[in-house]
């Protein structure tokens, strides 16, 4: 439900999908300071406190409807077309099985992805189940699979040698996925990500390998905050790890935010809201603490170039206090390890057990 007190401030976005010049006029965020979590507007546009689960939805509402300004809105999913799933290629690798596959996202519209199918899934049993999203390298989701690039980024090949149903698909413009995101309905690429990995959970789900109550997603730097962005606006998800993915807007090369302004991210922090991170009407204080009381890991490297640490540091204390208000504080995990921006095994191995403790899986074999 939309709440009356945002209608002068964001829905103007959430409903005029395209129309930059309506929202030029109307830019002010009801939330002025993200890192104030523990609070929420009532519909008579007055500041409370949160103290309940209650209070936290509409908090977590808005949160929603911030992204949705920025990023343009969710395209309505009922009455979707069939996946259609087109399988090419059929691999056998170490432990489990590829499978070059295209599905429908929507209309004139297949992505490209490999499915990976651990080996020795017992007759009448479901896998849990991990989408696996690149960072930003030419060849898209082979990296994650282990087709190439750091063998530090391989996450979806390791998933699946320890016994989960992984799906790597490709960001639009990346690896097979040609897509001109000035033709495309979308006001920005990080919302068709969005929607894009909605319809890859929809694919999980549809396996018969795989449970349906148990999938995550992971991803490192683009495929880091895609992870985070889809967590917020899919439920299903139940455990969200980011690598190298996020840093509060002021704390991103010092407030300068152009970075996130191509296409394939948020023009409208540039056209609306005029590379100001005072204005933009969401920041990952907010996308963390939307995850709880689900499972977040963030591996946040000290050396990380891209997305600097103090600023992860300041919003995982601010979200730790929604995770303790709903009795999850220990699924919250941050890890701040001696490196640069990568994902190094001993933090992935944590990872991978933070994943296998959130979806209830004992694996066979542990990689790396």
């Amino acid at each position: 439900m939309r709440h009356r007190l945002l209608t002068c401030a964001i829905l103007t976005f959430v409903t005029g999908a395209g129309d930059v010049s309506q929202g030029q006029q109307q830019t002010a965020s009801p939330y002025p300071d993200h890192s104030r979590l523990l609070v929420y507007r009532d519909d008579g546009g007055q500041e409370t406190a949160v103290r309940t689960a209650a209070d936290w939805a509409k908090r977590r509402g808005h949160i929603r409807l911030g992204m949705e300004a920025a990023m343009g809105p969710l395209p309505d999913r009922r009455n979707l077309p069939p996946l259609d799933v087109k399988i090419t290629e059929r691999s056998a690798e170490d432990g489990f099985t590829r499978c070059t596959l295209t599905f429908v996202a929507e209309e004139n519209d297949r992505v490209p992805a490999y499915l990976l199918l651990p080996a020795g899934i017992a007759a009448g049993r479901r896998a849990p189940a991990m989408l696996a999203l690149h960072q930003t390298i030419g060849i898209g989701k082979g990296e994650p699979v282990g087709l190439g690039g750091s063998a530090n980024l391989h996450y979806g090949r390791e998933l699946a040698q320890r016994g989960y149903v992984v799906l790597a698909p490709d960001y639009p413009s990346f690896g097979d996925y040609q897509y001109d995101f000035a033709k495309g309905r979308y006001v920005s690429g990080s919302m068709k990500g969005i929607f894009n990995h909605m319809r890859a959970v929809d694919l999980l789900q549809s396996l018969p390998e795989v449970d349906p109550e148990r999938i995550g997603v992971i991803g490192h730097s683009l495929g880091g905050h895609n992870a985070m962005f889809v967590g917020v606006f899919d439920d299903r998800l139940k455990v969200i790890v980011s690598s190298c993915g996020w840093t509060p807007f002021h704390d991103y090369y010092g407030g300068k935010i152009a970075g996130w302004t191509s296409a394939r991210y948020m023009p409208r922090l540039r056209t609306v809201y005029n590379l100001d991170p005072n204005r933009v009407p969401f920041d990952f204080y907010e996308v963390v603490a939307a995850f709880a009381p689900r499972g977040f890991f963030s591996n946040s490297p000290m050396g990380d170039g891209n997305f600097a640490v103090a600023g992860v540091k300041k919003a995982e204390g601010k979200a730790r206090e929604v995770f303790a208000l709903l009795g999850s504080a220990d699924r919250l995990q941050v890890r701040y390890p001696d490196s640069g921006h990568d994902f190094p095994p001993a933090v992935r191995r944590e990872a991978y057990a933070f994943i296998d403790q959130l979806l209830q899986h004992k694996p066979a074999r542990t990689v790396p």
